[in-house]
């Protein structure tokens, strides 16, 4: 019986799970009055209903509510039943029927299984990224050629990042989301990155770069203090030459050979880490979560296919003389695997796996732009903050967005998404700098975080879909300029 190909085999998970998840999620729940206790005072509910995510670890709940005349949608979060019932006791007899039974059970035990899965995918990004990048910068042979890739891969970030941020513009100013929106205040928690500045963004990045302790970076996979070891070392080794030259050559190239085998093996169990993930996303979520800000949720998701599925095909039909349908194929199951997870450090072997095996793009080219891009290069999640915080202005009122604006939101959300990349919740804190460069309100991201795991899913595949596409642009400069 001919086996089915492994990107059939991911969308049928990922098929699968969504359905299932779907059927899990018992949706909104009805409350029995439409006013709410809480530490503000009296809540009025509107339409007596709510949306509740328990994932086992934080109880996230969604509603409808009157603030000053105007109709706010709010969230707030509460990391265990005693907070929650204290916070508002009216809903304990609904956290009883909705948080609790078969579909906690699901939820709990599907995200388990998909971490599960991305922790084999992040135990072998390490020593997959050192033993590639350290191979493929030592068979350089030179580093002057080591000097152009890298000139010619900032290049491209830096275009295509630029041509996302712009889409994104061009989307928000088309839809207008925020448009006789009204947005709440941020709940408790919620607001992250408030004290960061880009100066100070930019001066942890150069710091992040140079480890102290190349050791303790790879325990803490700390990716750009990883890479800069990692093409250090191989430029060494390049200019040791001789026999102690060849040594580490062939020492490095074995130990890659053997993490690539490692990576196949776990690969063959992305099926299952795929309709985990679905199953857990949308038995916690549900298609409810579709309901809340509508029209922000279709500018982004417009954006975003418009840069994947016009602006990158179109550098890779022009750009790298090659098929966009095929080469999309070949790239499927990273594609897939990184919507799924929403990691794209996490999907970094499987891209590397996929440009390499699939694509036929050589180990040299694969292993420079591929780490260095899963760390720097985000076009999905710099196009995001820009239409978040377009949308915010939109929404806030008072507040008018003029052109000179939009165009500090654009430069901001560049210089951001290089200089954030180090930073855990990166997106957070890219969107807290933007928000700062405009004078919005940080509280305001308290509403756009309820919606962000949908979104991020989307976003981080286009962040892989670029860095592969950039793979695919490099692969035939480098061999038109270096190939004999």
């Amino acid at each position: 019986m001919k086996r089915v190909a492994l990107h059939y085999q991911i969308l049928i998970a990922l098929v699968l799970g969504t359905i299932l998840g779907v059927l899990v999620n018992p949706g909104e729940v009805e409350l029995d009055d439409t006013q709410l206790q809480s530490d503000a005072g009296i809540i009025e509910v509107i339409n007596r209903r709510v949306h509740i995510v328990n994932d086992g670890k934080m109880i996230s709940i969604t509603y409808t509510r009157k603030e000053n005349g105007k109709t706010v949608v709010s969230t707030d979060k509460a990391a265990n039943e005693a907070e929650l019932e204290q916070k508002f006791p009216q809903w304990k007899d609904v956290f009883e029927k909705h948080g609790r039974g078969f579909p906690q059970k699901v939820t709990v035990w599907s995200k388990w299984l998909g971490d599960l899965f991305l922790r084999l995918l992040r135990m072998i990004t390490v020593p997959l990224i050192v033993t590639s990048l350290v191979t493929g910068v030592a068979g350089l042979g030179n580093t002057s050629r080591l000097g152009s890739m890298f000139g010619k891969t900032m290049i491209y970030y830096l275009v295509t990042s630029l041509l996302a941020i712009t889409t994104g513009i061009l989307m928000v100013n088309l839809v207008q989301p925020g448009v006789g929106v009204s947005l709440p205040g941020g709940g408790e928690g919620v607001v992250a990155g408030g004290e960061q500045t880009l100066p100070g963004v930019f001066a942890g990045l150069i710091n992040n770069m140079v480890p102290t302790n190349p050791i303790h970076a790879m325990a803490n996979g700390d990716f750009l203090s990883i890479i800069t070891f990692s093409i250090l070392l191989g430029i060494f080794i390049i200019n040791t030459g001789g026999q102690s030259a060849e040594t580490l050559r062939r020492f490095f190239q074995a130990g890659f050979e053997v993490m690539m085998k490692m990576t196949m093996f776990i690969i063959r169990l992305a099926p299952i880490g795929v309709f985990a993930f679905m199953l857990f996303a949308t038995a916690s979520q549900g298609l409810e979560i579709f309901k809340t800000l509508g029209w922000y949720m279709l500018a982004v998701f417009l954006a975003l296919v418009l840069h994947a599925c016009v602006t990158l095909p179109l550098i890779v039909k022009f750009v790298a003389k090659r098929s966009p349908v095929e080469f999309a194929r070949v790239m499927s199951p990273a594609l897939m695997t990184a919507f799924s997870t929403a990691s794209s450090n996490g999907t970094l072997p499987l891209t590397i796996t996929c440009v390499e095996e699939r694509a036929g793009v050589s180990n040299r080219v694969s292993s420079f732009v591929l780490p260095l891009g899963a760390t720097i290069n985000m076009d999905g999640t710099a196009l995001y903050e820009v239409v978040a915080v377009l949308f915010i202005a939109q929404a806030t009122p008072g507040f008018e967005m003029t052109l000179g604006s939009q165009i500090a939101v654009a430069v901001t959300a560049l210089l951001a998404s290089v200089g954030a990349a180090g930073i855990p919740h990166a997106g957070l804190v890219m969107m807290a700098i933007v928000l700062q460069a405009v004078g919005l309100p940080l509280e305001s991201q308290g509403l756009i975080i309820a919606v962000d795991r949908v979104l991020d899913m989307c976003r981080t595949s286009v962040n892989v879909w670029s860095d592969s596409c950039g793979c695919a642009v490099l692969a035939r400069f480098e061999k038109t300029t270096n190939d004999p």
